[in-house]
């Protein structure tokens, strides 16, 4: 029963992160429109959706041959400086530059950048789980912010759609991206939000496997290329299905981060395009901002009752469908026309 407590408090923790990165994308979205972070010339254009899909199978196929020949130290390298280079996007915004500095385009400060100097070595010297939460809401909120001011509601539903089918391919078909799951895991990288069911839990004395049975995975893949492993054991040695972890033998619960991120492009899509009133004065809160929200936590309930269940479930199809689900109702409920809401007036 104690258990049992723990591995609620511990959904009830990811169910936090995730709203953490949520709200802090609709917190960024605003200010990242008033820099000039868009990243594409026309966010409405559906063909942003094929080329970031197809940005993400080259990705893939890179890390997995990294990982191949034991080049970990450039995975690693490159995943840690992407983390400073998002963060410094966040932090710029929050930390303004004063003397207007600009370093590849962000107008940052001393400050901005020193915070974000600090994650990255926070995350090479020690990324204990706490560590590696703390800089997956930044770097959550941050991706989300820039992904659902580049992409209309259009190319928003089309890559989340496009996801979900790849998240659930990868992880009940070629099963691909347990193998880069289990390369990662054992990096130490944030690509895994860590939610641990005892105070005394370490990650770093952690090494979490995901490949010893493939009726023992936990693990599922988004679509950009972070692993994820919901709710997973550390000791995964059993000899059949009848020995998958259970509530006793769980030590913390993984959730990958682009499980967080890309529900989050369709809060912040649907916060900047849809044409509804903010629910907040000053906050780019909406009513389909709202339900998007709503349905991406309900995917996340229904994703870690599984895994609790000990079976293995992509995530993208729960918290996508949950996502654009939950948008679509609000942005009726709004009185936006479906067309409308799709993104297709301009198609019809």
């Amino acid at each position: 029963m104690h258990q049992r407590r723990r591995v609620v408090a511990a959904g009830g923790a990811t169910v936090a992160i995730f709203l953490a990165v949520q709200v802090g994308a609709l917190a960024l979205v605003g200010p990242f429109e008033s820099a000039g972070y868009q990243a594409v010339e026309n966010p409405s254009n559906p063909v942003n959706s094929a080329i970031y899909l197809g940005a993400i199978l080259v990705a893939t196929a890179a890390m997995l041959g990294t990982i191949k020949v034991g080049a970990d130290w450039v995975l690693r390298g490159f995943v840690v400086l992407a983390s400073g280079f998002v963060s410094l996007y966040v932090f710029s915004v929050l930390l303004p530059a004063p003397l207007g500095w600009s370093i590849a385009g962000i107008a940052t400060s001393p400050l901005a950048l020193a915070a974000a100097g600090l994650l990255v070595i926070a995350l090479l010297v020690h990324p204990e789980w706490y560590v590696i939460d703390a800089a997956g809401i930044v770097m959550g909120a941050g991706a989300a912010a820039l992904f659902g001011i580049s992409f209309g509601l259009l190319p928003a539903i089309v890559l989340l759609v496009a996801l979900a089918v790849y998240d659930a391919i990868s992880v009940y078909g070629t099963e691909h991206m347990l193998a880069l799951a289990d390369g990662v895991m054992d990096l130490k990288l944030p690509v895994v939000l860590v939610i641990p069911l005892t105070l005394s839990y370490s990650f770093l004395d952690d090494s979490p496997s995901t490949t010893d049975d493939p009726d023992e995975r936990a693990v599922e893949a988004d679509g950009s290329g972070d692993t994820e492993a919901a709710g997973e054991s550390t000791d995964t040695n059993h000899d059949n299905a009848a020995d998958r972890p259970g509530l006793d033998e769980r030590d913390a619960l993984f959730v990958g981060l682009g499980d967080a991120v890309m529900p989050g492009v369709m809060v912040a899509s649907a916060a900047v395009f849809a044409p509804a009133p903010p629910l907040v004065a000053g906050f780019a809160l909406t009513l389909p901002a709202l339900t998007a929200m709503i349905g991406t936590i309900c995917g996340l309930v229904a994703l870690l009752w599984f895994v609790l269940q000990g079976r293995a479930h992509a995530g993208l199809p729960l918290l996508n469908g949950g996502a654009v689900g939950g948008y679509l109702l609000g942005a009726l409920a709004a009185g936006i026309p479906l067309v409308r809401a799709l993104g297709l007036g301009p198609y019809v």
